[in-house]
């Protein structure tokens, strides 16, 4: 009896733990959701990336909108609408200067175990003061730390609107912003995704980092466009 309920606990436990790893693995990927659509990267022929700056916005955007500006390139940027609230001018400087801003929720929270209720709230509060800002064109949604499971993905699908991840993050990874480059040169490919965190830096190394990618992938003939413009050149 003893061994029969034994088997039976373990069976119980390795059940639970790969439910667990499952739903862990689930809330993480970036390819992959229960409904709706996720994009991570856009099949292209063309030599076209999206860099995407997360967070913010805050003082830094006066250092990345010239350096975007040296490179004609054109990013997105998906800010936190809390700080939008406090930072409104930076918005309308990005807005002012060609560039895409996306939705990253209100609070930065996790979009995972939360009711429909909060997510709405979190999404159309950012929605309203992107607008205020100035932005005039399709607002794309990205999760804090791409995390979701089933209430943010339903909620998305339900309102016609897609999941943004990445299928580049070269922040995740390294340190230095030599190795940051490295890494983003030798996994490129037209359609790209690129993640980086550049608005709470104080070291300078996200606008180092943020250069050397610039300026690598336009000496390999790759050109700076938003998501928008970038899944517009989808299958061409």
């Amino acid at each position: 009896m003893n061994k029969r309920r034994l088997i039976w606990t373990i069976i119980i436990v390795s059940v639970a733990f790969l439910f667990l790893f499952s739903v862990y693995k689930w809330m993480n990927s970036r390819t992959y959701q229960l409904v709706g659509t996720i994009v991570n990267h856009v099949e292209t022929k063309e030599k076209l990336v999206a860099l995407t700056f997360d967070d913010g916005p805050t003082g830094n955007v006066d250092d990345l909108l010239p350096l975007l500006d040296k490179y004609n390139a054109k990013a997105t940027f998906f800010l936190i609408g809390r700080e939008l609230k406090g930072n409104l001018p930076a918005a309308e400087k990005i807005v002012a200067a060609g560039h895409q801003i996306g939705n990253h929720t209100y609070s930065h929270n996790r979009m995972v175990f939360k009711s429909l209720s909060f997510i709405k709230e979190e999404i159309e509060t950012t929605d309203a003061l992107i607008r205020e800002a100035g932005f005039e064109g399709e607002i794309d949604f990205r999760p804090p730390n791409g995390k979701k499971l089933v209430g943010l993905p339903y909620y998305l699908n339900k309102n016609d609107r897609e999941t943004i991840t990445w299928n580049l993050e070269p922040d995740s990874y390294y340190e230095e912003p030599k190795d940051k480059v490295n890494y983003v040169k030798e996994n490129i490919s037209p359609g790209s995704i690129i993640l980086l965190h550049p608005m709470y830096d104080k070291t300078g190394n996200e606008s180092k980092t943020t250069e050397g990618i610039l300026s690598a992938l336009t000496d390999m003939g790759y050109r700076f466009v938003t998501i928008n413009e970038l899944q517009e050149a989808e299958s061409r």
